[in-house]
């Protein structure tokens, strides 16, 4: 589904990104762990053209999109669930998931079926998003990326701030997209909670890939994790 080949990417003249690779296959949970800084955060916004890769090559559902706009990428089917959010805060939520439809060759989702997966959803339509908790602000986040219809979905921290009973829905999330067949690329401080949900991790360190393997090893593997991982 994606294919990530030895992209570097900078910030002006400050390089962020050395040499990183990684792939995910269709339906594939994939955690992409490691400190504050280790360019996690870059190498997302490298794959929605948002900060180009300046060299090396990304590829997307058999189709290259190294140097595509935005916007492309968004329709071509890959969804973005960002740290900060970016929900329009004037606006209803029925208004703010209205503005995320998309049709691409994925499966389509409904605004019941966001019901189903957060059931509080139904009774914030109406209201304003700068009204919204937290955890209200990320089911509309999370159901936007998927009323684009995508087959890959970026999300950045998306436990960040939110109570455990929140995280825990969150992650009940990526397990159904994994069962729809829909891949995840999860950035996650939290790395158990991800690792848990996740078939493959790869930590990075100073924008570099330093690690990948099955999830399962890293989360059984307590020495392991310590060292990669501090935690």
């Amino acid at each position: 589904m994606l294919q990530i080949n030895n992209i570097e990417t900078f910030y002006g003249e400050t390089q962020a990104l050395f040499g990183v690779s990684l792939d995910i296959a269709p339906g594939e949970v994939v955690s992409l762990l490691g400190p504050n800084g280790a360019g996690k955060t870059t190498t997302l916004r490298s794959i929605l053209g948002l900060t180009p890769a300046k060299t090396g090559a990304i590829n997307f559902d058999g189709k290259a999109i190294t140097g595509a706009q935005s916007h492309t990428i968004a329709r071509a089917g890959i969804g973005w669930v960002p740290d900060d959010r970016r929900i329009f805060p004037t606006l209803t939520v029925a208004r703010n998931l209205a503005i995320g439809r998309k049709k691409t060759r994925f499966r389509s989702w409904s605004v019941k079926e966001m019901f189903e997966i957060f059931t509080a959803l139904e009774h914030l339509m109406s209201r304003e998003c700068e009204n919204l908790s937290g955890g209200e602000m990320q089911m509309v986040s999370i159901s936007r990326a998927l009323l684009g219809s995508p087959g890959l979905v970026l999300m950045d921290e998306p436990s960040q701030g939110l109570a455990p009973k929140i995280v825990q829905d969150v992650m009940k999330t990526v397990s159904r997209l994994k069962s729809e067949g829909i891949a995840v690329l999860l950035v996650e401080q939290n790395a158990q909670s991800a690792l848990a949900v996740s078939d493959r991790a790869y930590v990075m360190d100073h924008g570099k890939v330093v690690h990948q393997g099955p999830a399962a090893e890293l989360l059984e593997d307590a020495p392991m994790r310590e060292r990669l991982l501090g935690v």
